[in-house]
């Protein structure tokens, strides 16, 4: 019966157009798989797989025939089956614009503002904007001017905010966006490639790539609409499309469930983002087709929204203007949960992502869902399908019950509206507010805590009248939300009062208490209470009589705030408006090597934007190409004594382990200077992480999925206990040895500089920990046996030439034999150099043991634990200084975390002491040892060690003025070197008028108006009793080193240069620099061809048999020594040819390029020249300062960036557009270490914050609001290559200054406490850690800060507010 209703169909859809038409395919095929796989459609990138990063973003299109409407949406295709897009149109950033038929305005928008470094996420931020440009187009609002969409800054901010990008720092992003918002001032706009300097606001509107909505191409096929709307075949798919709850019913009851077989009910599939699939289903149910599951009313009574609705809909259902008289309460309820949802994960993950569903993971599996919490604050109600028939219960009674079983269906939620009071009942009304408290303000993140409130009270004369009050919390480590009953009994009916609340308060501390083993639970204990006392606070008696003057050194909110507060219920959350404000870029470049030093569009960044940059996962795979995943270690020490995988992953599965590696092959899977470390573990797996073995597959899901479920047997009889910590390492003595020419050198007498001292600080502790890279591309590689027992690999590494020796170590074969192949890395941060080295020699053993392509594209949550990371370490310091905070000695003992083997361990303690040294310390002297403990190897990552050098030297800056009670901007100051100083630490590799930190301090203090700002915020802090402002001004001093680099440079027949260098393009603009060196060398034989020889250059591939000696590309001056090398190699070709040009020139009176060349080629003269660029001095250093304001909410711990600016000299820039992105963007990264990602370990040292639901880097909404970069033209210097200096690491120590300033905020905070007499521990001797996370930033300020602020209340005057 239930096939003869079905309207048999093939699977039908279109991509960019073109119609696909699939007779069969696997119901778990997601639409990336599919696109990437099978079309040649390669945008769309894999970047989590969660749903987490907006990599993937697509945008789907659905005829509605009954209203002739298309309707458009984001979407993360990691998600989307493809077997729920029958009928669809889908649309990718190739489908945009292309190189072939032109790009679309957003595209080149992206390019011209300098938005696209690595490139990896740019496709899909523009599909993100393109889904909000099309939707604001569609709107009623007024048309915009010529050029711009309805779309407004606030929205364009808000389409890319669930979009990750670990390069640009955000910032040009955001401004190629608002360049379509109709609302923007254009002169807000930041640095970009279209406008000149006093072009008219008109002119520049002009010059940006022109943008016509009603010219959009249409995003649905005509051909798609004429298709039959048919339900696909059951016969040919196991996929099943009810459209009704009667045909569902029956489906779940008979049908599908026949001899056991497993279903699955899917809506948007988005639930597969946390809960990760290992299991295949026999059926699968699409429940989108069920008039009743989809059903949205909203009237008087309240509102009744389908199970399959998505969030998005509800939204903007909610938010809609009804025509109905909703009630007071119901718009209220309206638009609060419109305004939380919108911070529930992303816009993309939100339209597929259904409210049911939802849900239904928080009751049976315990998600942390914030839906859950707002029904259960507001009373909802839900209707089931049972296997006995429907069921009408309410929300919190389901939560009460077990899991549901697979056969019940959640229908529909109905959320009841309260009646606005009669006339004479007017002094009572309803309450409603819900709060929320995330790493990430915006989305896209978890909440520590969520809540929804609900009151009914009564103005009386003597105050506020509880009537009944309902308090829901959730996702603070209990698996439900729960309702706070003992609070609610003990407020309702009370007249509400400080007393009142105050015991309210320690109520509500016992009734929200986590489960063990939750992340910061008296954290989240203290959110739920400042979250209440933020509610009901503002309905307390006591604001006429603060501002009666009965409390000194309370300065309440103001009226307009109170009133506002009572409405909303809240104290802390401030008016929507758009996430960053204006920004300054000022770069100060020259033309006196014109093209180099002008700011050149990064090459192929339009191309980029369209998604047709080839990066490794992008090349089609091979015939007969498997795939591969890395088996690894649970355990921090154990035995290995075998590995099983599940029955079903038996066939069609290789595992290859250490045995399979060839006769005269060596176990190597890296191979630095300081040794090599194993392809495999071979008995003794040595930390958790450790590679066991490498399962092939015949897809990378299957691949994946078996070596996920892979069952390792260990053996821990007879093994040691593990060294988890520096501490156990030094009990242990179990230290990795340094080489003496990394070992660094001490500086003057310490005890000499101790005597000298006034006062002194001795063994004070601080401890950092790791960080992720978090490159956009995971690790990859594709591995293809080549004849005569050779090999290409094609890999994502920044050291390709050390690929092929570990390869060809393995394989037992010369280095002849490999061709390693690296053209661009989707980021990489250093940590692709060792750490590509196994992914590549892995996919090589199995291709060569196999004889068969071999490619493997690592998983998110593989890579984030096998990668190892930044180096955590203990710092133990004693200092001496004068009382004018004149330091005279330091003296440090470090133990650095190193984990299991050396990597390049060895290099940490020298760069850590060249940034430590940017202070004058008088004696310095130190005991460094790198521990070697059980934990996955740490490795280079931006700024290895320089960063944690700086910021300890930061710390104790702090401590100093801390324990002085004087300002730590002063003590700075006092410590800022002299020259002569500065040569002493840095043994004189600066020559005189080239120190520019003193003149770059000066220069920030002003641009930046540091003391009137440290002014204003004094007065800010005493008028704020809840935010609380810290400013901050920090110095950096980079030690820049260039290495060795080759060059070569060949001229084709036709003009055309083809370059190949030794540095890798990884997003750090390169091969744009390279490039705009070759045209201005080549153009030295005639300087008027320099501009347009530019577009003639093209930077290839790092090939390993092109090319030797290639090196490392790290440091940051890898820009600069290739194109040092390139020049080299122009120059000899210079020579060559400046005769036959002078001869031309006599000949003829004139002669062009192309003539030259073509006479070159008739002479024999030799037109391809390489180099290999040694720098005379390796040596030397950058100077830069940054000052930041922040903003801290005391009762949430939340921290808002309102203003960075900084200051860097860059030398005489390269490509100062380039050179500001690379600032912009490593400020930012460094943000992220000092605020934002906290790297998690479990007891056996495994990485647990491995996914982007745990792992928070910043987002569009955690940058600086006002963001100000300023780049410094510091004239010649010699000894550099054109008088450049780099710009990719120094940036990122300049982050310290936000976290500085947090300090300085929670210092505010606690001297507050210290004037109600409620801190007993000093107001500034505090170490704040990093990252200064929000329960980190709570807890140094009070985690009972509420509390104690109600008890000076009651204190002070006792009778008043009881």
């Amino acid at each position: 019966m239930m096939e003869e209703r079905q309207k048999k169909g093939n699977l039908v859809f279109a991509v960019n157009g073109e119609r696909f038409e699939l007779p069969s395919v696997d119901p778990s095929t997601t639409l990336l798989h599919f696109l990437r796989s099978e079309t040649c459609f390669k945008s769309p990138k894999l970047g989590c797989g969660e749903g987490g990063c907006g990599a993937c973003v697509v945008l789907i299109s659905k005829y509605d025939p009954k209203f002739k409407k298309v309707e458009d949406f984001s979407v993360s295709s990691c998600l989307t089956l493809l077997c729920s897009l029958n009928g669809c149109s889908i649309t990718t950033s190739e489908g945009l614009g292309n190189t072939r038929d032109g790009f679309h305005s957003i595209q080149e928008r992206f390019a011209g503002f300098y938005a696209s470094q690595c490139g990896f996420c740019t496709p899909g931020l523009c599909m993100s904007l393109f889904s909000a440009l099309v939707n604001a187009d569609k709107g009623n609002k007024p048309d915009p001017p010529p050029g711009f969409s309805k779309l407004t800054s606030s929205e364009a901010e808000n389409a890319i905010a669930g979009n990750l990008c670990r390069c640009t720092g955000y910032r040009p992003i955001a401004d190629a966006c608002k360049t379509f918002a109709a609302d923007i001032d254009i002169e807000d706009l930041g640095f970009n490639s279209f406008w000149k300097k006093g072009d008219s606001k008109e002119m520049k509107v002009s010059k940006l790539p022109p943008y016509d909505p009603t010219k959009n191409f249409s995003t649905y096929p005509e051909f798609l609409k004429s298709e039959s709307a048919t339900n696909l075949d059951s016969s040919k798919y196991p996929w099943y499309s009810p459209v009704s709850i009667e045909e569902l019913w029956s489906l779940l009851n008979f049908n599908v469930t026949v001899n056991r077989a497993s279903f699955k009910l899917v809506v948007g599939n988005t639930g597969t983002g946390y809960y990760k699939e290992t299991q295949r289903y026999d059926h699968y149910v699409d429940l989108r087709h069920i008039p009743e599951l989809s059903i949205i009313k909203r009237d008087q009574t309240g509102i009744e929204v389908g199970a399959t609705v998505t969030i998005s809909k509800f939204i903007s259902i909610l938010k809609e203007e009804s025509n109905i008289n909703l009630g007071s309460y119901g718009k209220l309820v309206s638009q609060k949960l419109a305004d939380h949802m919108e911070k529930i994960a992303t816009p993309f993950v939100r339209n597929s992502a259904s409210v049911g569903g939802n849900l239904v993971m928080a009751q049976k599996n315990g998600f942390p869902s914030d839906i859950a919490t707002l029904l259960l604050g507001l009373s909802a109600t839900v209707s089931l399908m049972t296997s006995h028939g429907p069921e009408n219960l309410t929300w919190e009674e389901l939560l009460s019950r077990p899991p549901l079983d697979s056969k019940t269906v959640l229908l529909s939620v109905c959320i009841p509206f309260k009646k606005d009071r009669s006339s004479h009942q007017t002094h009572s009304r309803f309450l409603f507010e819900t709060y929320r408290a995330a790493p990430r303000p915006h989305g896209n993140a978890l909440a520590y805590v969520n809540a929804a409130f609900q009151a009914d009270v009564s103005h009386c004369k003597n105050g506020v009248l509880i009537n009944n009050i309902h308090l829901a919390f959730g996702a603070y480590g209990t698996k439900h939300a729960k309702r706070a009953k003992k609070v609610e009994e003990c407020l309702s009916g009370k007249m509400l009062s400080v007393h009142v609340l105050y015991e309210a308060l320690k109520l509500v501390k016992l009734a929200v208490v986590p489960e063990d083993g939750t992340l910061h639970p008296e954290y989240r204990s203290s959110l739920a209470v400042s979250y209440v006392f933020e509610f009901l606070y503002p309905l307390t008696d006591i604001h006429s009589s603060i501002s009666g003057g009965l409390l000194d050194g309370i300065n309440d909110i103001s009226d307009e705030e109170l009133s506002e507060s009572s409405n909303k219920g809240c104290i802390s959350q401030g008016k929507k408006q758009t996430l960053l404000s204006s920004s300054k870029q000022v770069v100060e470049f020259s033309t006196e090597y014109s093209p180099v030093g002008e700011p050149l569009k990064k090459i192929g960044a339009a191309m980029q934007a369209a998604g047709e940059a080839v990066y490794v996962d992008d090349i089609p795979s091979p015939p007969n190409c498997l795939h591969g995943a890395f088996i690894y270690s649970t355990k921090s020490l154990a035995g290995v004594k075998g590995i099983h995988l599940e029955p079903n992953h038996l066939t069609n599965t290789t595992i290859i382990t250490y045995k399979d590696i060839p006769t005269g092959g060596a176990n190597a899977g890296v191979v630095t200077s300081f040794g090599s470390d194993p392809l495999f573990a071979e008995d003794l797996s040595r930390c958790a992480g450790d590679r066991i073995a490498f399962v092939v597959a015949d897809s990378q899901r299957s691949a994946d999925v078996a070596a996920t479920t892979a069952l390792i047997e260990y053996d821990t009889t007879n093994v040691d206990s593990p060294i988890l910590t520096v501490e156990e390492a030094v009990e242990k003595s179990s230290f990795i040895q340094v080489p003496p020419p990394f070992q660094p050198t001490q500086i003057g007498d310490f005890s000499k500089g101790m005597a000298e001292a006034d006062q002194k600080i001795l063994s004070a502790e601080l401890r950092l920990g790791s960080e992720y890279h978090f490159y956009m591309e995971t690790q990859t590689a594709l591995a293809i046996p080549d004849e005569d027992n050779c090999m290409v690999v094609y890999t994502s590494s920044q050291a390709p030439e050390n690929a092929q020796s570990v390869i060809a170590s393995c394989l037992g074969v010369p280095a002849h034999n490999i061709r390693v192949i690296t053209r661009r890395l989707g980021g990489a941060f250093g940590g692709k150099f060792t750490k590509a080295m196994p992914v590549s020699t892995a996919c090589a053993l199995a291709a060569y043991k196999l004889r068969r392509p071999v490619r493997i594209y690592v998983n998110r949550n593989s890579d984030m634990i096998m990668t190892g990371g930044r180096h955590p370490m203990k710092v133990t310091y004693s200092v001496g200084f004068k009382s004018s905070g004149k330091i005279t000695a330091l003296h440090l003992d470090i133990l650095i975390n190193a984990g299991i083997t050396d990597d390049m361990s060895p290099i940490i303690p020298s760069y850590l002491m060249n940034t430590l040294k940017k202070y004058n310390w008088g004696a310095l002297s130190f005991d460094i040892q790198v521990c070697k403990t059980n934990l996955t190897s740490k490795t280079i990552m931006r700024g290895p060690g320089e960063l944690q050098g700086s910021y300890i030297a930061e710390a104790i800056i702090e401590h100093v003025a801390s324990l002085l009670s004087i300002e730590v901007d002063s003590v700075r100051n006092e410590n800022v070197h002299t020259f002569e100083s500065l040569n002493l630490f840095y043994g004189n590799v600066v020559a005189e008028g080239e120190y520019t930190l003193p003149s770059i301090l000066d220069k920030l203090a002003v641009s930046s108006s540091f003391f009137q700002r440290s002014k204003m915020i004094e007065q800010f802090n005493q008028k704020n009793t809840w935010k609380k402002r810290g400013i901050s001004r920090v110095p950096a001093v980079y030690n820049a080193s260039q290495r060795p680099t080759p060059g070569k440079v060949s001229i084709l027949q036709d003009g055309s240069i083809v370059v190949e260098v030794g540095g890798v393009e990884v997003g750090q603009g390169l091969w744009t620099k390279v490039r705009q060196m070759t045209a201005y060398a080549l153009g030295s034989i005639e300087s008027s061809w320099a501009e347009d020889l530019v577009e003639k250059v093209r930077v290839i591939q790092a090939d390993t048999l092109s090319v030797v000696q290639g090196g490392l590309t790290a440091g940051s001056t890898t820009s600069e020594s290739s194109c040092a090398a390139v020049k080299l190699c122009c120059n000899i070709l210079v020579e060559r040819l400046t005769p036959l040009k002078k001869q031309l020139q006599e000949k003829n009176g004139s002669v062009d390029w192309p003539t030259l060349i073509r006479q070159a080629q008739t002479q024999s003269i030799n037109l391809a020249a390489n180099s290999y660029y040694v720098p005379e001095f390796s040596r030397y250093l950058t100077f830069g300062a940054a000052v930041s304001e922040v903003e801290i909410d005391v009762l949430t711990g939340e921290t808002t960036i309102l203003q960075s600016d900084v200051i860097y000299d860059c030398g005489q820039s390269l490509n100062p557009a380039v050179d500001l992105g690379q600032t912009e963007g490593s400020f930012v990264q460094g943000i992220g270490f000092f605020m934002n990602e906290e790297y998690l370990t479990n007891e056996d040292g495994l990485m647990v914050s491995n996914s982007t639901w745990t792992y928070n880097i910043p987002t569009i909404d955690t940058i600086p609001q006002n963001f100000n970069v300023h780049l410094v033209n510091s004239g010649h210097h010699e000894q550099r290559v054109l008088s450049s200096k780099t710009s990719g690491e120094p940036p990122l120590f300049l982050a310290a200054s936000v976290h500085c300033a947090t300090r300085a905020a929670i210092r505010a905070a606690r001297e507050q406490l210290k004037r109600w007499d409620k801190l007993d521990e000093s107001v500034s001797e505090f170490y704040l850690d990093v990252p200064a996370i929000l329960p980190v930033v709570k807890t140094q300020c009070g985690l009972d800060y509420a509390e104690k602020f109600l008890e000076t209340l009651l204190v002070k005057q006792p009778t008043c507010f009881k």
